[in-house]
C-alpha cells in the first residue's frame, strides 16, 4: 500500500465537499489532473466516470477504489479523499463510502496496482479497529485510521516506509479543512458570484488569482455548463452554488494549480 502511503505523506488526502458520487469522483479526478506529472490532457473525469458506469468500484467497508487506466509509463498516482457522512455508493454490502482511494494506473503499473488493491482488500477484511473509520470526526483522525491499516499489512516493513510512517505519525496536527494542503499543488478557495446583467465577482485571499479570474474568458460559462474551468494553469471546480434574490447566484469553488504551472 505505498501508493496510498506516498497520498498521505504528499498530503493528498482530502475532505470531499459533498456526498453525491458522481460530484465526489469528479473533484477527486479534476484534483489527479492538475498533478504537474500527469501529462496535461490526460481526461482522468472521463475515464472515471466511464469505468464507473459500467462497473461499480465499491470495495465494502466503507471504501471504494477507482480508477482510471492510461497508455504509457509513469508513476502510479493516488489521492485519497473522506466523506465524513458517507456516499450512497451501491456497495454490495449497503454500507455507505466514507473512503475513495482514486488511481492513475499507467500501463506498466499495473501490476502494482493490482498488487496493492489485493493487499488493501485483505487488510479491510483482517484490520481489528473498523470502527476507526466510522468514529473519525476530522481528517488527521483518518490519516491515523490510514496509518494503522497500512501498519496492519505484511508490506511496510523496508526502513524506509517505517521512517515515511513516523514522520508522518510525528507532524504536528493540523486543522482539518475541506481540502487537503497538497505539497506538488496549489489549492484556494474561492467564491464567485454572478447574476443577470454584472460581472461576475470573484472573492479569494490569493491576490493573482483574483486578477487572472477577474479576466478570465468564458469563466462563468464553463462553470454554469460544466461545473470547471480550465485555461492555462488554473483550474476552478465548482463544489457548490446558493441562488439569492435578483437571480444572483453564489458559486463555491476550488482553483486548482501546479506548482510550476503557468
Amino acid at each position: 500500500m505505498n501508493t496510498i502511503l506516498d497520498a498521505l505523506q504528499e498530503g493528498r488526502l482530502i475532505e470531499l465537499p459533498d456526498n453525491n458520487k458522481d460530484d465526489a469522483l469528479q473533484f477527486l479526478a479534476h484534483i489527479i489532473e492538475a498533478i504537474p506529472s500527469v501529462p496535461s490532457g490526460t481526461d482522468v473525469v472521463g475515464l472515471v466516470m466511464a469505468r464507473e458506469a459500467s462497473t461499480n468500484t465499491a470495495l465494502g467497508k466503507g471504501w471504494a477504489i477507482p480508477h482510471a487506466r492510461v497508455h504509457g509509463e509513469g508513476d502510479l498516482a493516488c489521492v485519497v479523499g473522506w466523506s465524513p457522512a458517507g456516499i450512497d455508493y451501491g456497495a454490495r454490502d449497503g454500507v455507505p463510502v466514507s473512503i475513495i482511494a482514486m488511481y492513475l494506473v499507467p500501463d506498466d503499473q499495473r501490476n502494482h496496482y493490482l498488487k496493492e488493491v489485493s493487499i488493501l482488500a485483505k487488510a479491510l477484511t483482517t484490520y481489528a479497529e473498523k470502527d476507526k473509520l466510522s468514529s473519525a470526526s476530522e481528517l488527521n483522525d483518518i490519516r491515523d485510521y490510514l496509518l494503522d491499516l497500512i501498519s496492519s499489512t505484511k508490506e511496510p516493513t523496508a526502513p524506509d516506509i517505517r521512517a515515511r510512517m513516523i514522520q508522518l505519525q510525528a507532524r504536528e496536527a493540523a486543522e482539518a479543512v475541506p481540502v487537503g494542503d497538497l505539497s506538488n499543488l496549489v489549492i484556494e478557495p474561492v467564491t464567485l458570484v454572478a447574476g443577470p446583467g454584472m460581472q461576475h465577482v470573484v472573492l479569494a485571499q490569493n491576490a493573482d488569482l483574483v486578477k487572472y479570474l477577474d479576466g478570465a474568458p468564458g469563466l462563468m460559462e464553463g462553470i454554469v455548463a460544466n461545473g470547471v474551468y480550465q485555461n492555462g494553469g488554473w483550474r476552478v471546480v465548482k463544489r457548490g452554488m446558493v441562488l439569492y434574490q435578483g437571480d444572483r447566484i453564489v458559486y463555491d469553488c476550488i482553483a486548482i494549480k501546479g506548482m510550476g504551472a503557468r
